[in-house]
This record gives C-alpha cells, sequence and structure tokens, in this order.
C-alpha cells in the first residue's frame, strides 16, 4: 500500500502547462487565439453529491461533508492561486471562454464559461465554476453553462470512490 503523502507527491506530477497559438481566418484578416491550459490530479470522496444547481467546486481540501454539495473533486494538487499567472491574466478579459474538465479514466466531464475583469484566482485551495455572474477569489469562471447537478448520476458515482483519481484540466482561450 502506497502512503498517502506518497501519493500526494506522486499526483503533483501531472501538472501540465502548454500554450498554444491558434491561427484563425477570418475574411481576408488572419486572427490568433491564446489556448492556456493545465492540468493536476484530485481524488473523490464518499460524501460527493454533485446536486448544485449553479456551481462546480474542485477543492484541495480532503473534508466533505454532505453539505458541499457542488463539490465534485477533493484533494486536489492545486487552488485557483497555485494556477499559471499568463492563464489569470487571460481569464480577466471577458471574451475569453474557461472550460473546467475532469476526467475519470475515459470518461470525462466538462463546463464552459466567460472570463471577467474581477476575476481573482486568489483562493489557495478553491476552484468554482459558476452559472451566475458573481466573483470573489475563488471564481474560476462566470457563466458557467453546466454545474454539478448536470454530471451523469454513473459518472458522479465513480467520483464517491476516495481511490478515485480524477484529472482536472482548466482551459483559458482568449484573442
Amino acid at each position: 500500500m502506497v502512503s498517502s503523502a506518497t501519493t500526494h507527491i506522486a499526483l503533483d506530477i501531472f501538472k501540465l502547462l502548454s500554450i498554444v497559438h491558434i491561427p484563425l481566418k477570418s475574411g481576408d484578416s488572419k486572427e490568433t487565439l491564446m489556448l492556456l491550459e493545465e492540468s493536476f490530479a484530485a481524488r473523490g470522496h464518499p460524501n460527493i453529491r454533485a446536486t448544485h444547481e449553479k456551481t462546480f467546486e474542485v477543492t484541495k481540501e480532503t473534508y466533505l461533508t454532505t453539505q458541499g454539495n457542488c463539490i465534485a473533486a477533493v484533494g486536489a494538487a492545486r487552488g485557483l492561486v497555485d494556477l499559471g499567472g499568463a492563464m489569470r491574466e487571460a481569464a480577466r478579459n471577458p471574451s475569453s471562454v474557461i472550460s473546467l474538465t475532469l476526467r475519470v479514466e475515459e470518461r470525462a466531464f466538462t463546463t464552459v464559461g466567460r472570463g471577467d475583469p474581477a476575476l481573482t484566482w486568489a483562493h489557495s485551495t478553491d476552484v468554482v465554476a459558476r452559472m451566475s455572474g458573481y466573483t470573489c477569489s475563488r471564481t474560476l469562471m462566470v457563466h458557467a453553462d453546466k454545474a454539478t447537478i448536470h454530471m451523469p448520476r454513473s459518472f458522479v458515482q465513480s467520483l464517491k470512490d476516495p481511490e478515485t483519481i480524477v484529472m482536472v484540466t482548466v482551459s483559458v482561450e482568449t484573442p
């Protein structure tokens, strides 16, 4: 059996940052989109309910009560403050498209929202996608198209297993 400290260090290795410039043709002019992406690991938890109608959260915290119904993964290797500065700046552009994807084996669930000038990405433990326009230090994106209630229940069932490794990917696409 692997110790929890060893497991946490191993999960931290999954961090990935990539920057991709995508040339687009728009009439006679050329535009470039910049895609910034970072991936890290988290875990499932027996108390995951994923029934919140407006938010979707991933947290570094490992303790979870059943009241945390917006939380989809715990023990994350990153909080918002840990994500790259270039991503943080790009997220402040209201034209940016931000996505949060959870992957468990071959299954994935993604919510997509927008950037906002008020986003700070300053929270040390939480990453929250919001369907509303509300911002605080925990907010990754606003006007997200999905919350945890929209997750297929079979996917949620896999998130209830504390042995489940959840790969979390945050992407910011900006003009």
